[in-house]
């Protein structure tokens, strides 16, 4: 099953476990050190980083190291980008609103 980028952020552990391997690789048992919450939790959350692409998994002798592919959050970057440009207009639109309101209160 592959799942989008969207879903891997929906969940504050995988966003947390993205910001974890985006300063360096680890394996399974370092990032699960690093939360409150099961080994196979954790390993359930590595999936679904894997089947969306932003974590990679490279076998590197007995271990399984996990690499953040963040280039995937561009997806995440352009949608977000059209809400912000929508906003950023509205919200100008609502300030020269405002100044206007103010400078015909003065003028009273």
């Amino acid at each position: 099953m592959r799942r989008d980028v969207f879903q891997a952020i929906a969940d504050p552990t995988r966003r947390e476990i993205i910001s974890l391997l985006a300063n360096q690789s680890l394996n399974l048992n370092a990032v699960a050190e690093n939360f409150d919450i099961s080994r196979p939790a954790i390993s359930k959350h590595i999936r679904i980083l894997t089947e969306c692409g932003l974590v990679t998994i490279k076998q590197q002798g007995r271990e399984r190291f996990c690499h953040a592919e963040l280039q995937q959050l561009r997806q995440v970057s352009e949608w977000a980008e059209k809400y912000r440009v929508f906003w950023t207009k509205k919200l100008d639109a609502l300030e020269d609103f405002l100044e206007k309101e103010q400078g015909r209160k003065k003028k009273k």
